[in-house]
């Protein structure tokens, strides 16, 4: 969620380094941003959630006395994944706002 809302207050940050440096972030960018952030703050919600549900199946299976199944490591790794997806296109995103301004 931190990484969210750092993503979706970025565009801030690039506009006062835009009043000091002159150059101005293409408009397009300053959605895309947006989107992203939310997403990511949308993303740490969800994994809380699910952390919650986790937790309590964690603990239900200690007190229990027999054996449980796994508690969904199939979900952590598309998490996982989604990140990284995300992550990839946050560079791809800055690295475009930064090869325009040259």
């Amino acid at each position: 969620m931190a990484f969210g809302f750092l993503v979706e207050k970025f565009d801030l940050f690039l506009e006062i380094a835009a009043r000091s440096t002159g150059v101005r972030a293409p408009p397009g960018g300053q959605l895309l941003a947006n989107i992203a952030g939310l997403l990511l703050i949308a993303l740490g919600d969800v994994t809380m959630v699910l952390a919650i549900v986790r937790f309590r199946k964690t603990s239900v299976a200690i007190d229990s006395d027999g054996r449980c199944p796994g508690t969904g490591e199939q979900m952590d790794v598309a998490f996982a994944a989604l990140l990284a997806v995300l992550g990839a296109a946050l560079f791809v995103y800055l690295s475009y706002t930064v090869i325009s301004r040259l």
